[in-house]
């Protein structure tokens, strides 16, 4: 039996997880139906007619919510794993929490990097007027170097260690809270490693647009628990990159993936 496959009983030992997944997505779905978009859509440095505080505490609201609603499912058979594992040790609980709490400080450092980095372009359109006046070319940018990352082997590397979470359990566990949480950032380490540059992506379309959102969290899903998933790696690549050079070059008329919350 693979690690893939004995993981994927796990899924069902974490429900509060699942249930904030749940609430992730549904908030989501809500913020589009109810054209409340902007609050959970935000992915500047600096949202309109806000102080920079208050604005980068909306950006740590709304990234926690896109991590649990895209990531935290790829996360879920560790998560279960780790609940099994660390039932014997003193403070479980704790332990759990310290575990999730270093996978998030991975992604949040990462989501705030990207932000900032997503700002300096910002203001380097500002004195380029050909940057500014081109956003497409950003997108399609990132969209090829998106498709060009799933051919790598770092991206083949990190999804090894996603694709087994027992063998990694077994190798990096150590008791206690201190240990949960250097778990948690050696396993966020790796998932970062796979999955940044298709995350990467909603940083130029908007963090929480459902179109996106949707198509991405299944590809980064099933390449890590997918009994084909690692074949589906490089098509996807492939396909990517070919969608960022239309956007980039594409023909008079050709439909705009992008929306218009993208970077601006």
């Amino acid at each position: 039996m693979s690690a893939v496959t004995a993981a994927r009983p796990a899924w069902g030992r974490a429900p509060l997880l699942a249930g904030v997944i749940l609430a992730a997505w549904l908030l989501a779905i809500a913020a589009e139906l109810t054209g409340q978009v902007q609050w959970v859509h935000h992915h500047r440095l600096v949202a309109d007619g806000m102080a920079l505080w208050a604005s980068l505490a909306l950006f740590l609201v709304a990234w926690q919510v896109h991590i649990a609603a895209m990531m935290l499912p790829t996360t879920l058979p560790m998560v279960g794993l780790y609940r099994q594992v660390a039932a014997g040790q003193p403070h479980p609980r704790l332990a759990r929490a310290s575990f999730l709490s270093g996978y998030l400080a991975v992604w949040t450092a990462f989501g705030l990097a990207a932000l900032l980095t997503m700002a300096l372009l910002e203001g380097l359109g500002a004195h380029w007027p050909w940057l500014h006046l081109r956003p497409e070319w950003l997108a399609g940018g990132v969209l090829v170097l998106a498709g060009a990352f799933q051919f790598s082997a770092l991206k083949a590397r990190c999804l090894d260690k996603c694709r087994a979470p027992r063998a990694f359990l077994l190798n990096h566990y150590r008791r206690g809270v201190a240990g949960g949480f250097d778990l948690g950032l050696r396993h966020g380490a790796f998932c970062l490693g796979c999955c940044w540059a298709l995350m990467l992506v909603m940083f130029v379309v908007g963090i929480a647009n459902l179109a996106w959102m949707a198509p991405l969290a299944a590809l980064m899903l099933y390449e890590k628990v997918g009994r084909h998933g690692a074949r589906l790696v490089r098509p996807a690549g492939a396909a990517l990159i070919l969608l960022g050079l239309l956007v980039m070059v594409g023909p008079a008329g050709w439909p705009d993936p992008m929306v218009p919350h993208a970077l601006h």
